[in-house]
Order: C-alpha cells, then sequence, then structure tokens
C-alpha cells in the first residue's frame, strides 16, 4: 500500500488538537498525517494579534507543505478552514492528490466566510468581536468550551480568488453533516457549500451526525477520508 500524506485543517475557534481521533485511525493504515495548528488559535493562541488574517493562516499551511515538502497530499478543510483549503489550492494546487471538505465553506470567486454566512451572522460576529473581544477576537459560544480559544475577526473577512484551472481540475470530495441544530451562525453557507458541490458534480457524501464529525463519528469519516487515498 502507498503511504499518502494526509493534511488535516482544524475549524474556526479551535487547534490541531481537534483531528486527533481520526488523525490517530489514519495513522494506523500506516499513512501520514498532518494536523498543523493556525496562528493564535490552540497551542498558539500566545501568537493572537490583531494582525492575524485570512492571510496568515494560509501561509501557515503553505510552510507546511514546503518544509514539510509534502507532494499528492490529500487536503481537508473543516467549518472555516474550507476557506483556507480552497486558498492553498490556488497557491499549490500541484502539491495536492485530492481536496475534501467536511462541512465546510467552499467560497466562490471573491467570497469571505462572513459572506457566505449571510448578514445576520455577519453582524452577530463583528458584534461580539466588538463587545467582547476588544474590535478583533470572537469569543466561543459556550466561553467555557474546553480548549476553544477566540477566534480573529479578520480572518473570517479575507476573501478567496478562485480562479485556477489547476486547482478547478483536482477531485473534489465534500462530506456534509446532517444533524446540527447547534450550529447557528455559519449553517446557511455550509448548506449552500454543500449544494454548490453536488451540483459540480464533487464526490458527495452524508454523515448522520453533528457539526464536528470529527469528535462524534470519527471512524466513519476516517473510513471516507481514507477512500482518497
Amino acid at each position: 500500500m502507498s503511504v499518502t500524506p494526509y493534511l488535516l485543517l482544524h475549524g474556526a475557534w479551535s487547534g490541531g488538537w481537534q483531528w486527533r481521533p481520526v488523525a490517530r485511525l489514519l495513522r494506523e493504515t500506516g499513512h501520514e498525517v498532518f494536523t498543523p495548528t493556525l496562528t493564535g488559535l490552540g497551542e498558539r493562541v500566545h501568537l493572537a494579534s490583531p494582525a492575524v488574517d485570512l492571510e496568515t493562516h494560509v501561509t501557515d499551511v503553505l510552510n507546511v507543505l514546503a518544509y514539510e515538502d509534502l507532494r499528492d497530499v490529500v487536503l481537508v478543510g473543516f467549518s472555516y478552514s474550507g476557506m483556507v483549503a480552497t486558498a492553498i489550492a490556488e497557491r499549490a494546487p500541484a502539491r495536492l492528490a485530492h481536496l475534501a471538505y467536511v462541512d465546510a465553506f467552499v467560497p466562490e470567486d471573491g467570497q469571505s466566510l462572513l459572506d457566505m454566512a449571510g448578514p445576520e451572522a455577519a453582524a452577530h460576529f463583528e458584534t461580539l468581536a466588538r463587545d467582547h473581544g476588544d474590535g478583533w477576537l470572537i469569543p466561543h459560544d459556550p466561553p467555557d468550551a474546553p480548549r476553544r480559544t477566540p477566534h480573529p475577526l479578520r480572518t473570517f473577512q479575507g476573501r478567496v480568488a478562485v480562479h485556477k484551472p489547476a486547482a478547478a481540475a483536482l477531485p473534489h470530495t465534500y462530506v456534509y453533516c446532517t444533524d446540527k441544530p447547534e450550529l447557528r451562525g455559519g449553517n446557511a453557507g455550509i448548506a449552500t457549500s454543500a449544494a454548490r458541490a453536488r451540483a459540480a458534480g464533487w464526490r458527495y457524501r452524508e454523515l448522520p451526525t453533528t457539526h464536528v464529525a470529527m469528535e462524534t463519528m470519527p471512524r466513519e469519516l476516517a473510513d471516507l477520508l481514507l477512500e482518497l487515498s
């Protein structure tokens, strides 16, 4: 069996730790797995600053690809990091073998996450940052969730350019989680992304679970990702 490198990107208010159950299952099959934590989040929360934006997180992942010299990568974006994964595919398509989205935002050209979430959710996030995050941090709700860290607002405001034929030509998979009443602000944008993926003829799968499938159905999600190797 050939070894496939998996690069798993976590969601907002989170860190690489979020993928631990799935990463363990993928490694047990002999594959390489990388779960970087994006700047200002998780164990890198001490690096949070008003300057952290979407481009910062894109650079984080580009540097993992470059310094680990990764090629033929299955790149997986979850939730917010669908924005990051889309930008990575535009910048470094030659290093990727497959682009997968797990209940993630998939922007069209020029869209930000706030554009996709809609005006009500955008206003909610901006109000939270203004009232409880010094104008630049969005606190997690609920605030006492374990290991959750405030998320830099500017990462939600960054727009992604989508126009490279080489990125569009990559195999794409979308995994949609169908049972997530807990997800408020971003649910519309994620549902729109799933519908776009199906309309575009992407490989499409569903899991009957909450938004954080890597925590609630790790074996089932790992099995879906293993199909991509």
